[in-house]
């Protein structure tokens, strides 16, 4: 027979069969490859990226006073990270990080026969550019399809973006454990410092923890935080990052003993700030790395706390422990608060008693009463009775009749002394001759929200209100004019203001009305009930109050740049003491809290109403 000359062309059987399922497995890996890739998230989000940042709140001087945060996390620039702190996470996390492409096939196998060798799953090949894609685009699942989406991920974030942005936004995304996220807040968490200010040990520390936070914390277990961080100096000095010196300087520092968790500056006043920021920004205000400022001095609310604490215990040498006290201090010019107190431990007890208690007001209310006489074309030398006098009573058959808190009359008195004495009998009297609804809308038109009663009773303070609602209505008596309270002016979100509040101020006094209130609100500091107030030695303008059997004192005072308003009284609304009135328990702590202010201003300490932004962190 011939030969066939296609016979040679043909393979065997096995090698058929052979290419036959090899080609099945090529496309089944072909297919596995495509399905396991065609949903890679769009590398473009990095170009968008906002990590999960806490919200920061400044003094009017640029200090912090708050962080408001989910997870904690200021994010700081790469270029802003020390060469030793990058280094560090290097060393341990991926040495050979500015060398690869984003994969390092020599780490892998350099892992895999380590496993091999100790029989065990101990070493990762994972770069950190295959973490950050981990942790900003996949789920923490254990899959091939998974590792395979990081491979592709890793190369592509690689040739976008250089090494050092790579591992700027690594370090500001990573987790730290003690609820600190990100390297600067790690930082701040751990040390009590920002990054750029920490040591070779300190970055060996930080870079132990992304591991196994927990397992390396050097607050629950500072054998193996020691150890590991050794560790990480030890590499360090192995590839060359620090020097013999620097090395041995690093060993030797000491581990952080306890986390620096900030704590509230002016903590009533932030938490005020915090709940009103939060019905209006919602989740953002813990996320979105907002820059809030406010009018709050510092050092003024050191002053104001170190007054109401001096205050109450002076008071509570005298009368029974439990005394409370609030204070508030405004800005006239501007409105804006500028130091608050809330009570006398916020740690403690969180309920604001400028802002949120409810009490009567006493001799502090009689100011509306006056006004409203003098808008109705009184003046401060004219004339009013002090005398007995009686009304009808809230029940039928009734009668009700003030007395003058040291029970005499004093007859025909002008308004001036009619204030500054606190006389009931005349307010009281007076009030009648206005009308008690003229007060209520005089009390309003000065931004009192508080609702108030249609009795004659209220001219001497019988009506529940807050202080930081007597502060805001005697700003008004300081200025002529009304604006709400400024909590805050501005808020930033990357460096870009996305709120300004401009306060609109509207005159609802008269200044020839204003001057009246002056000589009236003068009198009580020249002959009055706050006669003490003079050893200020300046020119002040104010108000005692006291209500029945000494539950309430208070004392709102002004010069001409600050309204200050001070209450003492007790939580479950009993007396504070025998005698304790405006003048014997608020008026002391005001007196000492305007004695510090007005030392500070006269120092050149008192920050300006508006500071440029402190840069981002």
């Amino acid at each position: 027979m011939r030969p066939d000359p296609l016979r040679r062309l043909r393979l065997p059987a096995t090698l058929t069969i052979l290419i036959s399922i090899f080609s099945v497995i090529a496309g089944a890996v072909a297919g596995f490859i495509y399905w396991s890739t065609s949903s890679l998230p769009a590398l473009k989000a990095l170009e968008m990226y906002e990590p999960v940042e806490s919200s920061l709140v400044y003094s009017a001087d640029g200090g912090l006073l708050a962080e408001f945060y989910i997870e904690r996390r200021n994010f700081v620039p790469h270029h802003e990270i020390p060469q030793h702190v990058k280094t560090a996470f290097v060393a341990i996390e991926d040495v050979r990080f500015y060398k690869h492409p984003g994969i390092d096939l020599k780490g892998i196998l350099r892992a895999f026969f380590h496993d091999i060798k100790t029989m065990s799953v101990s070493q990762g090949g994972s770069t950190i550019t295959q973490q950050l894609a981990k942790m900003l685009f996949l789920k923490p699942e254990r899959s091939l399809k998974r590792k395979l989406k990081e491979v592709i991920l890793s190369i592509q974030i690689e040739k976008q973006y250089t090494k050092d942005e790579i591992l700027g936004l690594y370090l500001n995304q990573a987790y730290f454990g003690t609820r600190a996220y990100g390297i600067e807040a790690a930082s701040q968490t751990y040390f009590g410092k920002p990054v750029k200010n920490l040591t070779a040990g300190e970055a060996a520390l930080l870079a132990s923890l992304p591991k196994a936070p927990s397992l390396y914390s050097p607050f629950k277990y500072p054998e193996k935080a020691k150890d590991r961080r050794d560790t990480v100096l030890g590499l360090m000095l192995n590839n060359k990052f620090i020097t013999h010196s620097e090395y041995n300087t690093a060993l030797n520092e000491p581990l952080p003993e306890r986390p620096f968790f900030r704590k509230y500056e002016a903590p009533y006043f932030t938490e005020m700030l915090r709940q009103a920021l939060e019905a209006k920004y919602n989740n953002d205000l813990y996320t979105s790395g907002l820059r809030i400022y406010t009018m709050i001095d510092l050092e003024m609310q050191k002053h104001a706390e170190e007054a109401v604490a001096d205050g109450i215990a002076s008071i509570e040498q005298r009368a029974e422990k439990g005394v409370q006290a609030a204070l508030i201090v405004m800005d006239i010019k501007t409105g804006g608060i500028r130091a608050m107190v809330g009570g006398s431990d916020f740690w403690k007890n969180q309920f604001n008693r400028a802002t949120q208690a409810l009490r009567q007001s006493g001799s502090a209310f009689k100011p509306f009463v006056y006004l409203a006489a003098i808008e109705r074309g009184m003046k401060a030398d004219d004339l009013v009775l002090d005398a007995q006098v009686s009304f009808r009573g809230s029940q039928r058959g009734q009668a009700w009749s003030p007395r003058n808190y040291d029970g005499k009359y004093y007859g025909a008195v002008t308004l001036r002394k009619a204030l500054a004495k606190s006389l009931n009998t005349a307010t009281v009297r007076l009030a009648d001759k206005v009308g008690v609804n003229t007060v209520i809308d005089t009390a309003q038109r000065l931004g009192i929200k508080s609702r108030l009663q249609p009795f004659l009773t209220i001219a001497i303070g019988s009506a529940d209100l807050t202080l930081l609602e007597m502060v805001s209505a005697y700003r008004v008596f300081a200025s002529g004019v009304y604006s709400e309270p400024l909590i805050y002016d501005r808020v930033f979100k990357r460096d870009a203001v996305i709120e300004e509040i401009n306060a609109k101020p509207v005159e609802v006094i008269s200044y020839e009305d204003m001057i009246e209130m002056k000589k009236l609100l003068r009198a009580v500091i020249d002959e009055g009930t706050a006669t003490k107030a003079k050893v200020l030695n300046r020119v002040i303008y104010g108000k005692t109050g006291t209500t029945n059997d000494y539950t309430n004192a208070w004392f709102i005072g002004f010069d001409n740049r600050l309204v200050t308003g001070v209450w003492v009284g007790r939580d479950n609304n009993k007396p504070i003491g025998d005698k304790e009135t405006g003048a014997s328990a608020a008026l002391p702590i005001w007196i000492e809290f305007m004695k510090k202010a007005l030392q500070q201003t006269q120092q050149g300490q008192n920050p300006s109403d508006q500071q440029s932004p402190p840069q981002r962190q």
